[in-house]
């Protein structure tokens, strides 16, 4: 229903009370070139129990909430050096999942044996 080319997390911790402007602006002011069509903007809770998904298809913003019923997501801490990352398809299936979706990554070459 919704289409996304890519996602993005937001690293750290957020303030989910906040409504899609204010998250919004967090988009805006972290990510080069702002908020794009079709992209998923994917923020935490301080304990990582919630999500909210902030998408851009376009036409206006879809904003999405997921809580898993027990358990925690699997949710990076903010780098010094960057405050959002990009993640794969599959590796957000994992995330909303509570996986450890960070032990997931390209298929590589076999080059030696």
């Amino acid at each position: 229903m919704i289409r996304v080319d890519a996602i993005w997390l937001a690293l750290g911790a957020s303030d989910l009370r906040a409504g899609m402007d204010s998250l919004l602006a967090r988009v805006v002011q972290q990510i080069e070139g702002g908020a794009r069509i079709h992209c998923a903007y994917v923020f935490a809770n301080r304990g990582a129990t919630r999500l909210k998904v902030l998408v851009y298809d376009g036409a206006g913003l879809w904003l999405c909430t997921r809580r898993l019923q027990s358990g925690r997501f699997i949710w990076p801490l903010q780098a010094a050096h960057a405050q959002s990352i990009a993640i794969t398809q599959a590796q957000w299936e994992w995330l909303v999942a509570g996986a450890p979706w960070q032990h997931l990554e390209a298929r590589k070459n076999i080059t030696a044996v």
